[in-house]
């Protein structure tokens, strides 16, 4: 049995997690190093986004003089987005071991200044491997220097992102007719003005929205972050899941263009090609081009909740037929890359 030393994110309902999660179903022997530390002071906090900012990250975890002191480097070290990493570390840790596989992985745009870091980009020739989930980041990735780069699409966790269902079995009551779960962005805010303004209230769930409420009609309700099993029945109680792209990211796709038919239920999503092969538009999930369209297509959903409802039923049948758990992504990622299989 391998063994897997994992470094991210490792916070309750974080993909990170659930990715570690996964690589010890599939056998390995993980050990866990978190890097979600959270400054208590606000200073700390401050020194900390001017950091960002700069690209040089703070490494407050301590991620650096850890694999350093190791004492004996693991078969495999499973880097989830190491922007504090230091390239003069990695390098250290293969001279000690020089069998040792270094893998990376990030959901996020890792050629754009606010996804990653100056040390993450000067450490990527270090990677044997790395895993993304933008399709057109396996091309700049390799051209910035890493060896070998895998296209990995989007996921679900199979233990959060289900269908909640009442006591007797049933399925929850949809209190939500249209709604949104993530970050503010302008270009999100703007479609979701529209639709209020053509009479389709929307709630928002999720952080940076209260600083914008000015920018959006009165019948748009903002509701705090939801993480784990509140993010599932957040999903499950809302008839239409709107899924907008991260524009700042380039995104093709997101995290929730799975998570939410997971849930079994409905996703009115920006059209792309990638996310058209994930699930079939109009049967499997459904998508705008417009705000127009969108306008359009949320009216009619809201007037026929059994057919989103079917519709998000055969998204969830599409997440466990097409293998997009976690598990299996990743399952078929370390097949690609010829990591040892776990136990």
């Amino acid at each position: 049995m391998p063994d897997l030393l994992y470094i991210g994110d490792l916070g309750p309902g974080t993909t990170s997690r659930m990715r570690c999660e996964a690589l010890k179903e599939l056998g390995y022997r993980v050990t866990e190093f978190a890097t979600d530390v959270r400054q208590p002071s606000v200073v700390l906090r401050y020194a900390d986004k001017f950091a960002r900012r700069l690209r040089v990250p703070i490494d407050h975890a301590g991620v650096n003089r850890m694999l350093l002191a190791l004492p004996e480097i693991p078969a495999i070290l499973w880097i989830d987005k190491g922007n504090t990493v230091l390239p003069s570390t990695l390098r250290t840790v293969r001279k000690r071991a020089p069998g040792v596989r270094i893998i990376g992985y990030s959901p996020d745009d890792m050629l754009q200044w606010h996804c990653s870091s100056f040390y993450f980009l000067r450490g990527l020739p270090s990677y044997d491997a790395f895993i993304t989930t933008k399709s057109f980041g396996v091309a700049e990735l390799k051209r910035a220097g890493c060896p070998a780069v895998l296209f990995s699409e989007n996921a679900y966790d199979p233990v959060t992102h289900v269908p909640v269902r009442r006591p007797d079995g049933g399925p929850i009551e949809q209190t939500i007719g249209v709604g949104f779960i993530g970050h503010h962005e302008r270009a999100r805010c703007r479609s979701i003005a529209r639709l209020c303004d053509a009479g389709v209230p929307v709630t928002v769930t999720g952080p940076g929205w209260n600083r914008h409420r000015r920018r959006l009609p009165a019948n748009a309700t903002i509701l705090p972050p939801v993480y784990g099993p509140e993010y599932a029945a957040r999903i499950s109680a809302t008839v239409v899941n709107l899924g907008f792209l991260r524009k700042m990211n380039r995104d093709l796709q997101t995290q929730r263009t799975v998570e939410v038919p997971a849930c079994a239920a409905l996703l009115l999503a920006e059209r792309t090609a990638e996310q058209q092969v994930l699930f079939a538009e109009g049967v499997e999930a459904d998508y705008f081009g417009d705000d127009d369209e969108l306008i359009a297509k949320a009216r009619h959903y809201l007037a026929h909740p059994a057919e989103a409802r079917e519709i998000g039923k055969a998204g969830h049948r599409r997440c466990l037929v097409g293998r997009y758990s976690y598990r299996e992504r990743i399952a078929d990622a370390i097949q690609q890359v010829g990591l040892p299989r776990g136990g």
